[in-house]
């Protein structure tokens, strides 16, 4: 596999957020007198931005935008004080990170979430200057799958878009690396299964972070 550059997504990809994300969301559930949801209910809210995993956590009833917005700001306030309690790289992440750095492969991290909870776990879990860029979601670039966010970190890399490798474990993923006319590849350690990447467009589809190492030209 040729690339000069690898972009990676956040949740489900680089660390397994899901127990504090579940935790902090369940708890603004519980304020509001409704049931919260199991863990793995949860992987499929993943992926679009708290805001409209806010609106899916939700009962139907109350998903007025009043009710949404207010859920948001107490569930951002609460995961912000709790982001990483259980947070963690997955397995054979540090190894596949440490051994791009030593071939001088240029990193970096997009995701859905907020910039700033981005950047705070990034800082907290990975040594300083593993990623050249960490993009989360902000005011002046779309959400994936819109391509923006990707082809500005492509940019600023210095690396041409078809030289880069995206890995992301759900189908937006997918489709924001095919949009940006990257490759492609799922990752099936995360939150959403084989299907979904596959109907997204992976080209390749790792069970492991340790398999994308491999001679490269």
């Amino acid at each position: 596999m040729e690339f000069d550059a690898v972009i990676f997504d956040l949740d489900g990809t680089l660390a397994d957020t899901l127990t504090d994300i579940a935790a902090a969301m369940n708890r603004v559930l519980r304020a509001h007198g409704q049931p919260g949801h199991e863990p793995a209910a949860y992987k499929l809210m993943i992926g679009c931005g708290l805001r409209n995993l806010v609106r899916e956590a939700l009962p139907a009833e109350l998903r007025d935008d009043e009710t949404v917005a207010a859920c948001h700001a107490e569930m951002m306030a609460d995961y912000g004080r709790h982001c990483l309690d259980a947070t963690r790289p997955y397995e054979g992440v540090p190894e596949l990170l440490a051994h791009l750095a030593d071939e001088e492969v240029a990193m970096a991290v997009l995701s859905n979430k907020a910039d700033e909870l981005t950047q705070r776990i990034v800082t907290a879990l990975f040594a300083p200057g593993m990623f050249v860029d960490v993009v989360g979601r902000r005011p002046d670039l779309p959400a994936k799958p819109d391509p923006a966010g990707a082809l500005l970190i492509a940019e600023r890399l210095g690396v041409a878009p078809q030289r880069v490798a995206y890995l992301g474990d759900s189908g937006v993923d997918m489709r924001t690396a095919t949009a940006a006319g990257m490759i492609a590849i799922g990752v099936t350690w995360g939150f959403r299964e084989r299907a979904e990447l596959e109907a997204g467009g992976a080209g390749l589809i790792l069970d492991h972070p340790l398999e994308l190492v491999g001679p490269r030209r």
